[in-house]
């Protein structure tokens, strides 16, 4: 087990704030140009790593996650955004939320259960062609419990984690069709269940940058 250092920053307005995640992703990128972390962008070429900043929208709050070398970046930026231009409207921004804290992330000697917050984007294009050449609702949830605890792996391996042993790990979520650049992609939602530690609204698999795939724990008191 590691601790990270996670700064989550939410931002409020004086009227509903409307937008998606991809929005506020552009907005950010654009406005602070000389933070390769904000935009996974250097020198014009994409950054192929987990993303330490990611961009969320959360019931309708505007939500950035800094972690680690991420969060140094959002205590340096989060009071410069008066107002955000998400799409073709603009917001005034009246309150800053700000939470920094050390958690745990690793794998754990007991099982957690976690909500997909947003849709899971598990499926590259060829698991999605296998997924749909399966015969069965059992190899199906297979290939969506290997592919989880692969994007694990791969999300330990970005953060300078070493896991110690067996990720043990089931789902529970069915399909919902996303689109992401105009594209039409198949997304899950529902939660999942394994011996590893996630900080809330970190996210799991594809386009996470974007907001998808933020996870939250599922505390004994919520059932």
């Amino acid at each position: 087990m590691m601790d990270l250092e996670v700064f989550t920053l939410t931002l409020s307005s004086d009227q509903p704030i409307e937008g998606t995640a991809a929005q506020l992703r552009g907005f950010f990128a654009t406005k602070f140009t000389e933070y390769t972390l904000l935009h996974q962008h250097d020198a014009g070429a994409l950054v192929y790593r987990y993303p330490l900043v990611q961009y969320k929208v959360i019931e309708g709050t505007p939500t950035v996650i800094g972690i680690n070398e991420g969060s140094d970046v959002l205590k340096e930026i989060y009071h410069a955004a008066q107002t955000i231009r998400l799409g073709s409207r603009e917001f005034r921004i009246l309150q800053t939320g700000i939470d920094l804290r050390r958690v745990p992330f690793g794998l754990s000697d007991r099982i957690a259960s976690y909500d997909f917050v947003t849709p899971w984007l598990a499926l590259n294009q060829e698991n999605y062609l296998r997924y749909y050449g399966m015969k069965n609702a059992d190899e199906r949830r297979d290939l969506l419990r290997r592919t989880l605890i692969g994007n694990l792996i791969s999300m330990s391996k970005s953060l300078g984690y070493e896991i110690p042993g067996r990720i043990k790990c089931d789902v529970e979520v069915m399909p919902r069709k996303r689109r992401l650049k105009d594209v039409n992609l198949m997304a899950f939602a529902g939660r999942f269940h394994l011996n590893f530690q996630i900080p809330d609204l970190l996210g799991i698999g594809k386009s996470v940058s974007r907001g998808f795939g933020a996870v939250r724990q599922i505390r004994s008191e919520e059932g």
